[in-house]
């Protein structure tokens, strides 16, 4: 069993989450043994999270519903009033198509990932995976580590975002902006189909940054878990 993460679905499974099909149990079990190798340089406390979405967005489905309906049902007033002998400019005609195809419109985008992106702004998912990392720095007690040294590793799947969170004492002595190569390299990797192989690279990475400030301790225990997916 994965430390941090729950049973694994089988692949192929219809249920799985994006987050859940992100990794494969084999590469669950390559990441989790990535963070345990890194851990073993240092004292600070390496968590990588893959999460679904940073945030259900419903305003997109309503807008997506909304300029979805309205310019099918503007395509389709006329033959279709033509067809039943009506005015093609027919108002209860519009709206008859409006809101049952807004109905439509508004579960397509709400269930389709690729569909509600066209409905979801670049400074909106910025903010909401911002926001989401944060959140989970805190509900995962990122922050009460012995030593002030853990890092989350933020990897949010609708977003295509990486987000790395570091405590105070990790803060104090290495440069955030350090940890933008990092989640360049992540980023890169899922692009290109290697977001195991990447996210291993870049943990095994961090192991030796920390092993700098954050040497390992004779006492040392892990703290946190290695991996989480939800």
């Amino acid at each position: 069993m994965i430390s941090g993460a729950a049973a694994p679905r089988e692949i192929g499974d219809p249920m799985q989450t994006a987050a859940e099909k992100f990794l494969t149990p084999a590469e669950r079990e390559n990441v989790t043994l990535a963070v345990r190798q890194a851990e073993g340089l240092t004292s600070g406390e390496i968590v990588p999270m893959v999460v679904s979405s940073s945030s259900p967005y419903p305003m997109a489905a309503v807008t997506g519903g909304v300029i979805l309906a309205f310019s099918l049902s503007l395509l389709l007033t006329s033959p279709v009033a033509t067809y039943f002998w009506y005015d093609p400019l027919n108002m209860w005609l519009f709206l008859t198509l409006f809101v049952p195809l807004y109905l439509v419109a508004h579960q397509a985008v709400k269930h389709i990932p690729r569909l509600k992106r066209l409905f979801v702004s670049k400074a909106q998912t910025e903010d909401e995976v911002r926001k989401a990392a944060v959140a989970a720095f805190f509900s995962e007690k990122l922050y009460k580590t012995k030593d002030e040294n853990g890092i989350l590793l933020f990897i949010s799947v609708f977003e295509r975002k990486v987000w790395i969170l570091a405590d105070a004492g990790i803060n104090a002595k290495i440069d955030q902006d350090r940890w933008q190569g990092l989640v360049e390299l992540i980023t890169t990797g899922i692009r290109d189909g290697r977001q195991s192989e990447a996210l291993c690279e870049a943990i095994g990475q961090v192991g030796n940054i920390l092993q700098e400030h954050f040497p390992i301790q004779p006492d040392d225990i892990n703290e946190l878990r290695d991996l989480i997916v939800r």
